[in-house]
């Protein structure tokens, strides 16, 4: 284990430090070798391990539900095909309990969304040490690489560039079925005529700003608040399993009192990802519903 040859505090700096590529300070393109370097790098740097993992899962989900589809039978359905059904029809109910506009797009979107960031969730689940350990090894044999520069987070909703990336995504297709729907007057007018109301003039022309600043906070706080529930609870729940690794390493009690407390945490954590993709889906939902609502 990474933690037997390191300090517990370089362990867990090790496995929150993203892979990340970007311009180094003599102009030359490549990975970070630390977090100093990785934070140097600026706006531009990707962090490759959680742009690479969220397009492998991606493409994992697409290719299974594409499989299923192209299986499927009137007749008696298959396991996958069953569980392909029932995830739509949750879906389906989800978005109609929370839906009540006329688009085609918002079931496809809830359906991604919800599956995705499960999916992202899911790797949580992971062994600690597994993928960090197999890419510190393709790294050094494969690409000579120091492997202690080889860095690698296998869950990407734990970096906040992916769930505001989510989040902007939704935000701007709100902002989109916003002006659609209501038009530049009627989106104006959501916010700057509420949610104080006065009938004379004056007062009217004094709740405007008041308005906008109460409605404009309200507005931006959408996606901030959206891709900060998704990232903080995962994040934690990161931290908690490798602060639990840290025990394999201090004795036999210890990694035994590590491993129940790894299996509970486990089957607790269950519930926190599908409940975090739930909420992101639901409120994904809640706000498109909002954008097609005129009042």
């Amino acid at each position: 284990m990474a933690s037997e040859t390191i300090t517990s505090t370089e362990y867990i700096r090790h496995h929150l430090q993203n892979l990340t590529f970007g311009q180094h300070h003599d102009g030359s393109w490549g990975l970070a070798h630390n977090a100093q370097e990785a934070a140097d790098m600026g706006f531009w740097a990707i962090n490759v391990d959680s742009m690479g993992m969220t397009l492998v899962l991606g493409a994992l989900l697409m290719w299974f539900f594409r499989s299923v589809a192209k299986k499927a039978q009137a007749g008696v359905p298959s396991g996958a095909q069953n569980f392909a059904e029932w995830v739509i029809d949750f879906i389906n109910d989800s978005v109609r309990g929370s839906f009540s506009g006329r688009n085609p797009l918002v079931a496809p979107l809830a359906f991604t969304v919800f599956l995705w960031i499960f999916l992202m969730n899911l790797m949580d689940l992971l062994p600690i040490d597994l993928v960090p350990e197999i890419a510190k090894f393709i790294g050094a044999r494969v690409f000579g690489m120091d492997p202690h520069a080889v860095f690698f987070k296998v869950v990407p909703s734990t970096d906040p560039n992916i769930t505001f990336g989510m989040a902007i995504g939704v935000f701007a297709l709100v902002m989109f079925y916003t002006i659609k729907i209501k038009g530049v007057s009627g989106f104006m007018g959501e916010l700057t005529l509420q949610p104080f109301e006065a009938k004379n003039l004056f007062l009217k022309i004094l709740f405007i700003p008041i308005n906008f600043v109460l409605e404009f906070v309200s507005l931006i706080a959408k996606p901030i608040s959206l891709s900060l529930r998704l990232f903080g609870n995962m994040y934690a729940g990161e931290m908690i399993f490798i602060l639990i690794a840290i025990m394999f390493s201090a004795g036999a009690v210890m990694a035994s009192l590590g491993g129940l407390l790894q299996i509970g945490w486990a089957i607790f954590h269950i519930l926190i990802i599908t409940l975090q993709a739930f909420i992101f889906m639901t409120l994904t939902v809640v706000y498109l519903d909002m954008a097609h609502q005129e009042h």
